[in-house]
C-alpha cells in the first residue's frame, strides 16, 4: 500500500500523489497534494492550494484558497511537547492559519501563528509569531524583510 487516505473530504480536480497519508482532513478543488505528504485530522484546506512532497500539516491548520506550500514544510501545534501524552489533552494545542494567497517557502516551520494573505515566507524560516498580511519573513526566528508589492 504506498497511501493511507482515511475518513477524508476531496474536492473535484484534486490530484494526490503517491506515499501520502491523509486521515480525517478536508481539502478543496483542485488542489495538488505532493508525495510524502501527512495531513492530520481536523486540517482543512481550501481551493487551488498546492502541498508540495515531504510537508506535514498537523491538527489544527486551517489553509485557505489559493496558497502554495513548499517541500518540506512542518506546522506544529503543540509548543511544550507531548502534552497531551502528560495532561491527557490536548487543550494546550494551537492552530495555525494560513491566509489566501500566501506562500510558503521549502522546509520552513511554522509554530501555532496566522500567516496573513499574500504573505511570503523564505526557505528554511522558523515562524514563531503572526506574518502580516504581504509581508516577506525569513530567518530563524522570521522578521520581516520586505513587503509583497
Amino acid at each position: 500500500m504506498d497511501q493511507i487516505i482515511k475518513d477524508c473530504e476531496i474536492g473535484e480536480g484534486t490530484k494526490i500523489w503517491h506515499y501520502v497519508n491523509l486521515y480525517g482532513c478536508r481539502i478543496g478543488r483542485n488542489c495538488n497534494i505532493g508525495s510524502f505528504v501527512e495531513i492530520q485530522k481536523g486540517v482543512v484546506i481550501g481551493d487551488n492550494v498546492t502541498i508540495s512532497s515531504h510537508t506535514t500539516l498537523c491538527t489544527l491548520v486551517e489553509i485557505e484558497d489559493d496558497v502554495f506550500i513548499g517541500h518540506g514544510v512542518v506546522t506544529v501545534n503543540d509548543l511544550y511537547p507531548p502534552s497531551r501524552k502528560r495532561t491527557g489533552t490536548d487543550a494546550a494545542w494551537r492552530k495555525t492559519i494560513i491566509r489566501r494567497g500566501a506562500s510558503i517557502g521549502s522546509n520552513a516551520t511554522l509554530l501555532p501563528v496566522e500567516i496573513g494573505e499574500g504573505a511570503v515566507v523564505g526557505a528554511g524560516a522558523v515562524v514563531t509569531k503572526d506574518v502580516p498580511a504581504g509581508a516577506v519573513v525569513a530567518g530563524n526566528p522570521a522578521v520581516a524583510i520586505a513587503r509583497r508589492p
